[in-house]
C-alpha cells in the first residue's frame, strides 16, 4: 500500500516563486499605496502627453502602429521632433501598463478579503491594453476624429478608476452604507451626469477645431464656434449644481464637504482657462491644460461619489457612542 506524501515533502511551486508571493502584503500597505499612487499620475500625464501629440500636429509622427514605421520599432532622426514626440508618447504606455500590473501583483494575495480593490485594478489593466489597441487603430484610420474623441475619453474614464481605487484603499474591507441624505445623493449623480455631458461636448468641440493632429487628418464636420456655445451650456449647468452641493454639504456639515469644494475650485479654473483659450485663439498651451484639467474635475467628482457611502463599521460605532450617551 502506497504511504501517504510527507507533509514536509517539498513543494512543486519554484522557492524563489514561494517566496516572492510570500513577500506580496495581505492587507494595503506602503507598497500598495505608492504604486496606486504612480499609477493614478501616470494615467494623468499620459492625458497630457497625449494632448500634447496632437496639439503639435504629431498625430501621425510615428505613422504607423505597432512599428512606428514599417521598417523600425522606434522612431528614426529623419523624423523629426514629430517623431519623438508621437515615441514618446507609445512608451509612457508601456510605462502605465508596468504600473498597472505592479498594482494587480500587490494586490492579488488581498483579492478575496480586497475584491473592490482587485476588480478596479484589473478595470484598469484591461482598459491600458484596450487603449493601446484604440491608438493604433487611431493611428491606422489617419486621425479619426471620432476615434480620438473616444481614445481620450476612455482615458479619463481610467483616470476616474484610479481614483476610485484611491479611495476604497484607504477604507477598511467590508459594506459600505449611504452617508447622506438620499436626494443629496441624487443631485451629485446629477451633476456626475452633467459633468459627463460637458466632457463628450467638449470632445466634440475638439474635434471640429483646428488642432486635428496632423495637417492632413479629416474634421468631424460640425460647426466649431456653434459646439464652443453648446459646450459651454453643460460647463455652466455644471457649476451652478457643484455650487449647490457645496452650499447645502457644509451647511449640513457631510463627509463630503471639503472634496465637493475641491471639486468646484478645479471647474472654476477650468471654466477660466475654456474662456482663456476660447478668447484667445485656442493656444496650444492652453487647450492642454483644459484636457488635462477634465481628467482632474472627473477624478475628483469621483472622490466625492465615493464618499457618499462609508464603511458599515462606521455607523455601528456612531451608534454605539449614541447609545452609551443616552443611557448615561
Amino acid at each position: 500500500m502506497p504511504s501517504a506524501p510527507s507533509p514536509t515533502a517539498p513543494s512543486r511551486v519554484p522557492a524563489p516563486l514561494r517566496r516572492f508571493v510570500a513577500w506580496l502584503p495581505v492587507d494595503v500597505d506602503r507598497r500598495v499605496r505608492v504604486f496606486a499612487w504612480l499609477s493614478f499620475v501616470a494615467e494623468v500625464l499620459i492625458i497630457g502627453t497625449g494632448g500634447a501629440v496632437r496639439l503639435t500636429g504629431s498625430g501621425l509622427g510615428c505613422p504607423t502602429w505597432p512599428r512606428c514605421t514599417p521598417d523600425s520599432l522606434v522612431n528614426t532622426p529623419e523624423m523629426g521632433i514629430h517623431g519623438v514626440i508621437e515615441f514618446g508618447n507609445r512608451t509612457l504606455t508601456g510605462l502605465v501598463g508596468i504600473l498597472a500590473i505592479a498594482v494587480v501583483v500587490l494586490v492579488w494575495r488581498m483579492r478575496h478579503e480586497r475584491r473592490v480593490l482587485f476588480v478596479l485594478s484589473l478595470v484598469v489593466l484591461v482598459g491600458i491594453v484596450a487603449q493601446a489597441v484604440v491608438g493604433g487603430i487611431t493611428v491606422l484610420t489617419g486621425l479619426n476624429p471620432f476615434i480620438v474623441g473616444f481614445h481620450y475619453v476612455a482615458s479619463v474614464s481610467l483616470v476616474a478608476v484610479c481614483a476610485a481605487f484611491l479611495v476604497r484603499m484607504y477604507q477598511p474591507a467590508g459594506a459600505r452604507t449611504l452617508a447622506v441624505p438620499r436626494w443629496f445623493a441624487g443631485l451629485v449623480h446629477a451633476t456626475t451626469a452633467i459633468l459627463a455631458l460637458t466632457i463628450v461636448f467638449g470632445v466634440l468641440t475638439t474635434g471640429a477645431g483646428p488642432h486635428s493632429g496632423d495637417e492632413a487628418s479629416i474634421r468631424n464636420g460640425f460647426d466649431a464656434q456653434v459646439l464652443e456655445h453648446v459646450h459651454a451650456w453643460p460647463g455652466y449647468a455644471l457649476f451652478v449644481l457643484t455650487l449647490a452641493v457645496v452650499v447645502i454639504a457644509w451647511r449640513l456639515r457631510l463627509p463630503v464637504r471639503r472634496w465637493a469644494t475641491a471639486l468646484l475650485a478645479v471647474e472654476l479654473v477650468q471654466i477660466a482657462v475654456g474662456l482663456y483659450q476660447a478668447r484667445n485663439g485656442l493656444p496650444e498651451l492652453a487647450v492642454g491644460t483644459h484636457m488635462v484639467l477634465a481628467a482632474l474635475a472627473a477624478a475628483t467628482m469621483t472622490v466625492v461619489v465615493m464618499r457618499l457611502k462609508q464603511p458599515a463599521a462606521v455607523d455601528d460605532s456612531i451608534a454605539a457612542r449614541e447609545t452609551a450617551s443616552a443611557r448615561s
